[in-house]
C-alpha cells in the first residue's frame, strides 16, 4: 500500500476552477475563479501549495508542505482523494469539513460549515481540472440519475492509523411515490433503510434522530449532512460525484456520538440497474 505522503503527490500540478458558495437550501450566492498550485520541491520531499483568487481582492494563501512531518488531520487514499477539517465537534465553536474527490484531470471538492449554534451555515463546492486540459463538465445532479441499483467497493482508513479496511457496497434507490423515495443500503454485513422526502434540488431524510439532507449540484455533485447535530449521535459529512451516468464516487467523513473524527471512507460505484 502507499504511503499517506505518495498518496498526497497525486494532487500535484495546477489546477484552475472557481469557489461557489451555496445556502444551505442549495441556492447559488457567489462563484470566485481560482489557480490551485502544488509544486514539488526537493525531489517531491516537499510541496508548495499557492491557491489564487482571480477577480477578488482576495490575497494568494501560501502553505509548504513537508514529507518528514505530513500532516496528521488529513487522510489521502491511493487515487488522491482526501478528507481534512474539524477533529472535534462541540458546543460554540464553528465546525465542518473539506471532502476531495478526483477523477482523472478533474477534481471536485465540498466543504461544509456549521455555525455557533450547530446548524448547517453554508457550502462550498470547488470545481477543478488541471491545466492544459478540458475535461467535460456534467449538468446538475437529478434524482432520476440516483434511482437504481449501485454495486460498489468501499475502503475506510481511520484517524488513529488502524488498519485500513475494504469490503463491498450495494445501494438501492427507489421511489415510492411523486415525493417520497426509500433506500437501502448494504455494505459488510450491515443494512441501513431510510425514506425521505423529494424536492426540486434535495432529498430530505426527516425520520431519524435529526434531519438528514441531499443537496443536488452541479457537474453531477451532491452534499450529504446533517441540518444540525445534536449530541449523544453519530453523524456523517459526504460528498457525492456522479463522474459517468453509470459511475459515482462518495467520500464519506464519520463521526461518533461524542462528536470525535473517527475515519473516512471513499466509495466507488456503479450503476448495476435502473
Amino acid at each position: 500500500m502507499s504511503s499517506q505522503w505518495e498518496n498526497f503527490l497525486k494532487n500535484l500540478g495546477e489546477w484552475h476552477g472557481s469557489f461557489a458558495q451555496f445556502s444551505p437550501q442549495g441556492e447559488p450566492l457567489q462563484e470566485t475563479p481560482t489557480i490551485v498550485s502544488f509544486e514539488g520541491e526537493n525531489n517531491d520531499r516537499t510541496i508548495r501549495q499557492t491557491v489564487r483568487y482571480l477577480k477578488s481582492e482576495k490575497p494568494p494563501i501560501e502553505l509548504v508542505w513537508d514529507s518528514t512531518s505530513p500532516p496528521y488531520h488529513i487522510l489521502f487514499f491511493e487515487d488522491g482523494a482526501f478528507s481534512q477539517g474539524s477533529l472535534q465537534w462541540g458546543f460554540g465553536g464553528e465546525f465542518g469539513a473539506e471532502l476531495g474527490l478526483i477523477e482523472g484531470n478533474r477534481r471536485l471538492r465540498l466543504v461544509l460549515l456549521y455555525n455557533r449554534s450547530n446548524q448547517f451555515d453554508r457550502l462550498t463546492l470547488i470545481r477543478e481540472k488541471l491545466v492544459g486540459t478540458s475535461p467535460p463538465e456534467r449538468l446538475p445532479l437529478t434524482i432520476e440519475q440516483l434511482i437504481g441499483e449501485w454495486q460498489g467497493e468501499a475502503t475506510t482508513l481511520y484517524r488513529d492509523r488502524a488498519p485500513s479496511q475494504t469490503f463491498p457496497t450495494c445501494l438501492k434507490v427507489e421511489r415510492q411515490s411523486d415525493n417520497r423515495l426509500s433506500q437501502s443500503l448494504s455494505f459488510g454485513n450491515n443494512t441501513l433503510t431510510s425514506t425521505a422526502q423529494i424536492h426540486p434540488n434535495r432529498l430530505l431524510f426527516d425520520e431519524g434522530h435529526f434531519p438528514v439532507q441531499i443537496l443536488f449540484l452541479p457537474d453531477g455533485a451532491s452534499a450529504n449532512c446533517p441540518l444540525n447535530i445534536k449530541p449523544g449521535h453519530p453523524f456523517i459529512l459526504e460528498s457525492g460525484w456522479l463522474t459517468e451516468p453509470n459511475q459515482r464516487q462518495r467520500f464519506i467523513r464519520s463521526y461518533d456520538a461524542k462528536g470525535a473524527w473517527v475515519s473516512s471512507t471513499l466509495v466507488k460505484e456503479r450503476k448495476a440497474s435502473g
